[in-house]
């Protein structure tokens, strides 16, 4: 399948951060093979008028909850320590069918706001890979774990989740990837943590999981072991495992900590909605560009977030990273843009997306930029990142192929999907009662 997209306005946000105004893009076998003008002799099996948008690499949501659509709304106006154990109390009663359908909904969610790839942890990962390959989407994937020990009854047991791993490492799908997902320090104890560090090389395997969210999480990190949580997952070797380690949120860190997450590459998930939302307190970015930290853009889980729009958190993102350090110059948006596209990508084990240049996966949106909200247009990127809605995507593709067309997905039946799961989530709320 050859496709050709003409007229178009491309953001390459490739090294060079390339811009080309009425270009074509042609895509064959999944991948770009053409930027600019295509070849004369190109026989193309569809052609398509890019007029009025813009193409950009689609976007990879690095931190969510996909499923956690079905608790959209139903823990509202409360802080963090108070919201966890009510979302976890529904949680209890989740059923693997609930899983599927709440993950199918954050696709269709995800999709036609421009996002075409997303790393989760959470539970019944077995039925989110099964809606992830429906959607056409790629994604990241781990079966969250909790210690029994520690007084959960939400998660799974490790032996569960990795002979999952396993089965996933056996059908090895190109558009899905697998992390260990032990939930947090506070929520596992340490003789878990060291299975999970041991089955990470035993599989090649990295892991995912929250880190650090508050001072509370630091102080009871800090009686029970002397250290920080960051601190503390070092001392076991955490960071040291073949696939590296993606530490959501890590709000609240010392120099030490900051000296630990660079020099062992960790990768830092960003969830500024979730962190208004629910009053927990965040910090300037600055201390960890400065370190060459890698900091990607994230949801979170809808349950704290509310949605899944990533042009939402980029410009949220902006704007309170400007206010916290008082300087209105602080994460440009080309940074932005690139922590969306090409550092979610990297997070979520497909470093070869997240930038248009040829040889690269076609994974692609097209923005309109011939609306009201976006004119006129003295900075494309500033458009993008300040005004743009996740509504105004009006296609996205993956590997070539289309998810959505004229904001009509391709992939998916949207009107069957959102009744399956608003019936479904009232009926998981009544059953946590």
């Amino acid at each position: 399948m050859t496709t050709l997209i003409r007229n178009l306005e491309i953001l390459t946000l490739d090294a060079e951060g390339r811009r080309l105004e009425c270009a074509d893009l042609v895509v064959e076998g999944g991948r770009i093979t053409h930027l600019g003008e295509a070849p004369a002799t190109l026989r193309a099996d569809e052609v398509i008028d890019g007029t009025g948008r813009v193409a950009l690499p689609g976007l990879f949501n690095s931190h969510c909850h996909a499923s956690m659509t079905f608790e959209r709304g139903v823990a509202e106006d409360m802080a963090f320590p108070e919201w966890l154990p009510a979302v976890w109390k529904i949680e209890n009663v989740l059923s693997a069918d609930d899983v599927y359908w709440g993950a199918a909904l954050a696709t269709i969610e995800m999709i036609k706001t421009g996002c075409v790839g997303f790393n989760d942890m959470y539970f019944h990962m077995d039925r989110v890979a099964d809606a992830v390959r429906e959607s056409g989407m790629k994604a990241a994937l781990g079966e969250t774990v909790f210690d029994p020990g520690q007084g959960s009854a939400v998660g799974d047991a490790l032996g569960k989740a990795l002979t999952w791993n396993a089965g996933m490492a056996a059908e090895s799908h190109p558009r899905l990837r697998v992390y260990l997902a032990p939930h947090s320090p506070y929520t596992c104890s340490q003789p878990l943590l060291e299975e999970v560090v041991t089955a990470a090389h035993d599989t090649g395997r990295g892991i995912h999981t929250h880190l650090s969210e508050d001072q509370r999480q630091v102080d009871q990190s800090l009686e029970r072991y002397g250290m920080t949580p960051v601190q503390h997952l070092e001392s076991i070797g955490a960071f040291e495992v073949p696939g590296g380690l993606v530490a959501a949120h890590t709000l609240v860190v010392d120099e030490r900590d900051l000296e630990i997450l660079e020099e062992r590459r960790v990768r830092v998930p960003h969830c500024p909605i979730t962190y208004a939302k629910l009053a927990m307190p965040m910090f300037s970015l600055a201390p960890f560009f400065e370190r060459s930290v890698t900091v990607g853009l994230a949801t979170d889980g809808p349950a704290s977030n509310a949605d899944m729009d990533l042009f939402a958190v980029m410009r949220q993102t902006a704007l309170l990273q400007k206010y916290l350090s008082l300087d209105p110059g602080a994460v440009p948006g080309d940074t932005l843009l690139r922590m969306a596209t090409s550092v979610g990508a990297e997070i979520a084990g497909f470093p070869e997306s997240g930038r248009i240049e040829v040889g690269a996966p076609a994974d692609l949106i097209l923005v309109r930029t011939d609306v009201a909200h976006m004119t006129p247009r003295h900075d494309l990127v500033a458009n993008l990142v300040h005004s743009a809605k996740g509504a105004d995507v009006t296609d996205a593709m993956v590997d070539g192929q289309w998810l959505m067309r004229n904001r009509e997905l391709v992939t998916l039946d949207e009107e069957k999907i959102v009744a399956e799961a608003q019936a479904r989530a009232e009926a998981l709320v009544e059953r946590a009662r």
